[in-house]
């Protein structure tokens, strides 16, 4: 098996939160944008400037973002561009925020390979339901409720990790790492990017901390000598190991 199997949920996922990057210079909006996402369940992060946002995305893709048109720094029309140019987000979701509601300019906006466009003012509860929609069609492995790989079995919505049908414990913070690496397999994480994505975009602690829980994950997956699923990549960081349980 090349990459774990995903047995889809109806009604919307659970585990660990899409992460969304919102790039608005007018301050309540953005506050406005973060509160609502927040409730919605999302982790947010939120940049005023366009450069800052490069920087960002640089270092960790989102799942998805909300971006202003016109912003200090650089353009929300050029960043959208430059994503549409890298192969690592090509296809990473981008609503674009805008006073500009000319059919030209939307035109243009989507031309650039914006996924979505909304206008302002615009309703809030309508750009959640755009949100939700753009994710559930652009990450599916986000609304489903047990990730498989070989005899390794997760399960979001009871949180518990199985594997030969026997329970493995882990840690909270321990299934949220084995969850994010099964989300895609192969793809190595720096240990940045892992306290990003796993511990939050505020999480002030030591990227050794990473070690230890990837230590304490495969302490508790490799009982009994099982294969370990979690590979390093020596001065990259970690992934799951897109050949477990192949054959």
């Amino acid at each position: 098996m090349n990459e774990p199997r995903r047995e889809a949920r109806p009604n919307g996922g659970a585990g660990a939160k899409p992460r969304i990057l919102v790039v608005e210079d007018e301050s309540d909006l953005a506050l406005l944008l973060t509160y609502n996402l927040e409730a919605e369940g999302y982790a947010v992060e939120s940049v005023e400037r366009g450069d800052e946002a490069e920087l960002r995305l640089v270092e960790a893709a989102p799942d998805l973002v909300i971006l202003d048109w016109m912003l200090p720094g650089v353009s929300g029309l050029e960043i959208c561009r430059r994503l549409r140019a890298r192969e690592i987000t090509r296809t990473l979701p981008v609503i674009m925020l805008t006073a500009r509601g000319e059919e030209g300019e939307r035109v243009r906006g989507l031309s650039v390979g914006a996924d979505d466009y909304v206008v302002k003012p615009f309703s809030v509860p309508e750009l959640m339901a755009r949100v939700r929609a753009l994710l559930r069609r652009a990450r599916p492995e986000r609304v489903a409720v047990k990730l498989v790989a070989g005899d390794l079995e997760l399960d979001r919505e009871t949180r518990r990790v199985r594997r030969s049908g026997r329970d493995v414990h882990l840690g909270p913070t321990e299934f949220r790492l084995l969850e994010y690496l099964m989300e895609k397999p192969g793809r190595v994480f720096a240990r940045s990017q892992l306290l990003d994505s796993v511990w939050g975009f505020s999480a002030e602690i030591d990227e050794r901390t990473v070690d230890v829980h990837i230590g304490r994950l495969r302490k508790a997956l490799a009982q009994d000598d099982r294969e370990d699923p979690i590979r390093t990549v020596r001065g990259s960081g970690y992934a799951f190991d897109e050949t477990f349980g192949r054959g």
